[in-house]
């Protein structure tokens, strides 16, 4: 049995303001793209080591999530575009941090996640 409503029997009012509170279709774009940020393994894992470590170089992160330093640096990029981390020039050192939203929407996933 299919889940819709066998009577059409909308509540405007409602239906009108939750409409209205909609978020633009750039703004849900952008969402959808951080979520999908977080859904490589790789990228979670750097997520969780930049929460865990708060800031943290690219030889850091390989080395916390046993991954390939060229591999972590795509995907602290990649995490930075979608606007979930940020990076800053130390010297010769280039340091990643999550951004709030990052944090955020780390927080809404890592639960799930638990230490091996």
């Amino acid at each position: 049995m299919p889940d819709v409503c066998d009577l059409l029997c909308l509540d405007l009012p409602k239906a009108e303001a939750a409409r209205h509170a909609q978020p633009s279709m750039e703004a849900l774009e952008a969402a959808a793209g951080a979520a999908r940020a977080l859904g490589d393994p790789t990228r979670l894992a750097v997520a969780v080591a930049l929460r865990d470590a708060v800031s943290a170089c690219v030889c850091d992160l390989a080395w916390i999530v046993a991954r390939d330093e060229r591999l972590v640096s795509h995907h602290a990029r990649q995490l930075k575009a979608a606007g979930l981390a940020r990076s800053e020039r130390n010297g010769k050192m280039v340091m990643y941090a999550l951004t709030p939203h990052g944090a955020a929407l780390l927080g809404a996933v890592a639960p799930a996640v638990e230490a091996s």
